[in-house]
Formats: C-alpha cells, structure tokens, sequence
C-alpha cells in the first residue's frame, strides 16, 4: 500500500478552488451540485487538480499540435478545446472547435486534420484558417453498424499511415454478422479507401495506442459479461495484422466460452500482454512520454478503468499503471489513481475514459461521469 501525501480541491459548480492539505494522503474532493464529494489517492509526491468542469459526458482526449487539449464532449455532440493560456494547470475555458456531431467518442490529430469516431463511421475536421473553428468537415466512412451494444468507434494511425478504426460487437457473445464488429478495421490511408479486417475476435477494443518506441497497435479489450464476478479478465493486447483474438470462442487467451467455445477454441488465438480484474471496462490506455515523472515511470502505460456495471461487488473507477520494459511487462498492474469509487458503500463519484499525456509531463483523465478533465502532475 503506498504511503501517500496530500492536496485537496473543493469544486463548487464552476468555481475551483486549490489548497493543499496537511495529511497523510492525497486528496481530491470534486463537490458537485448534488453535493457529492470524491477523494482521490494517488503514489508519493504525485498531486491531483481540476483542469476543466462543466463537461457533458467527456470521452476521450487528445492534445493538438497547438499545445491545446481537445476533448469528445459526447453529451453535447461536439469537439471542444481547453486552452490554458497562463499555464497555472486549469482551462481558461471550454471553446467549440466543431459541433452538431452525432455521439463522437474518440479523437485523433494526424496529417493536418482531426480525425473522430463517432457510431456510423469516420468524419475529417479541419480548421483551415486558425481561427479555432473547423469549418472543413468531411464524412470519410458512414457505413458502420449503429444497433447492438457497442456504438464507440476509436480511431488511429499506424506508423506506415494507414488507418485503423476499432469496432465492438452488436452483443456480449454471439456470431455477428458484419465481420468488422469485435474487430479493428483498417484503411490505406486517410482517405479511408481499401476497406478491410486488420485483426479479429476483440469483443470491444475501446482503447488505441501506438507504442512509441515499436510502433506496435495496443489496446485494451473489454470481456464479456454474467460468467461471475472474476470471468474473464478484461485484457491489453499488441493487436497484429491478421490474428484472431478469439471472441465469442475464446476469451483472454485462454477461456474457452461457455456456450460458442469448443475443446480447440483457444488454440492459435492471440495471446494478451496482460490480464486485469474482470469487469473492470478498461478503456483509454497511455504510455508516458513525458519528462517530468520519476524516472521509472518512463515508457509505462496507463489505463483508464471506466468501472463495472454489473459486478456484485463494485470493481474499476481509477486509472492503472503496468510497467514496462520496452513492449514487455516489468511488473504486475498497480493503482495509480484512485477513489472513485467509495467501497464501503458502492458509490461512484467519476468513471475515467480518456487518457492523454501534455507537453509539459501531466497526466490528463476525463471522467464521464462527473463531467471532469483532472490533471496529475508530480512535485518532488
């Protein structure tokens, strides 16, 4: 258990308030209007702050190439930025760059234009003229299945350019029809032509990431539900071209499923980098490329777990950490953000989504549910 230190953040509506606090622990409390309070915990010498509130179900993040944070405000369809022009760590305030989207959930800067996942497919944004604004808008895929259970589509580039856009099943097991749900998709470039199945059997990939040193795809992979409180663990994947991760047969590698599996169902599946509590819906995934961390924090990935919905005993709601050597574990997953949920009680306060690391070394975490973006910085 770590021994923590202490900061503290009252959040009345919009009003941020920052003091440290005088204990033993590190403390985050987000007031909201209902009155409910969060305490968050985080390692030593680690602090906590709101960088922005106010936000109508944030979902993933990601920073432009201006330095800015950008954010799928989901809940109102549209992209916002978070300029913070003093550097004190809090958003001066939440512009619109591009709305009237249909549900958008992930975002991704690459060639010029912000690409965003939204439930039918892939739309381009462009801010042609730098006034914040995309006033450049193109529907680059509008095909995918919108019915069933998984509607976010996360976009990314991979190193040689193409483009790949994860899809979840239509249900918790079952033989779908469309062979790019429980699926990444990937495309010759950004113009989305040459349509085909980069890698199968994910039941739901919400998470995307490139390695920055390899150049491998990772993701996270949520796991089916009602086989109990403990099955199947939720996964991380390097996801490669052409293999089958197993779904519906197959789960995490090595759990044959009870009613689509066979005695063979997990031979030649693609094996996970790691398995995490089940039922922990592990979503965004970062690795730390930032400078300001201790030293052996480099490289490291973080997930963000967005929480159970059906699990007897509440599991999820904080943000992991699995060490790393090079593309290899270096040690087992460890809490590095937590409180969200109140164990004693079940309560939830926040359910993390997005990660994304800024230019100056901070962790950012949105949460959906309290409508947050929180910023985690180290102070030695």
């Amino acid at each position: 258990m770590f021994a923590l230190i202490g900061l503290s953040i009252v959040v009345f509506v919009a009003v941020l308030v920052l003091y440290r606090a005088v204990s033993s622990r590190v403390n985050l409390r987000a007031t909201l209007g209902s009155g409910e309070e969060i305490t968050l915990q985080l390692p030593p010498g680690f602090e906590a702050n709101v960088f922005a509130a106010g936000l109508d179900n944030p979902r993933f993040i990601a920073f432009g190439p201006d330095g800015l944070l950008y954010a799928a405000e989901r809940g109102q369809n549209r992209i916002v930025a978070m300029p913070d022009s003093d550097g004190n760590g809090q958003a001066d305030e939440v512009q619109v760059f591009a709305d009237g989207l249909d549900q958008p959930h992930s975002l991704v800067f690459h060639d010029g234009a912000w690409y965003v996942g939204v439930p039918s497919g892939v739309i381009r944004l462009k801010d042609s003229d730098g006034d914040g604004r995309a006033e450049n808008r193109e529907i680059l895929v509008d095909d995918y299945p919108t019915s069933g259970a998984h509607r976010t589509r996360t976009v990314e580039f991979l190193p040689d350019g193409r483009m790949v856009v994860s899809i979840g099943s239509s249900c918790n097991v079952c033989l779908e029809e469309d062979p790019r749900q429980a699926a990444v998709v990937v495309y010759d470039g950004p113009q989305a032509t040459g349509e085909g199945i980069f890698a199968s059997g994910l039941r739901n990939a919400v998470g995307l990431a490139i390695h920055p040193e390899s150049g491998e795809l990772w993701a996270t992979n949520n796991g089916r539900d009602f086989m109990g409180d403990d099955l199947p663990p939720e996964t991380v994947y390097i996801v490669s071209e052409g293999v089958d991760y197993g779904w519906p047969g197959c789960h995490s590698g090595d759990i044959v499923d009870p009613e689509y599996g066979s005695p063979t169902a997990c031979q030649d599946v693609g094996q996970p980098v790691v398995q995490m509590q089940a039922h922990s819906a592990p979503l965004g995934l970062a690795f730390y490329e930032g400078d300001t961390f201790p030293d052996e924090y480099r490289g490291d990935l973080f997930i963000a777990f967005h929480g159970s919905w059906n699990r007897s005993v509440p599991t999820g709601y904080k943000v992991v950490r699995l060490p790393l050597q090079g593309s290899q574990p270096a040690g087992p997953v460890e809490d590095f953000a937590v409180g969200w949920l109140d164990e004693e009680t079940g309560e939830t306060g926040g359910r993390p989504v997005g990660l994304a690391v800024g230019p100056e070394g901070a962790l950012y975490v949105s949460d959906d549910k309290g409508g947050f973006i929180y910023r985690i910085t180290y102070n030695n």
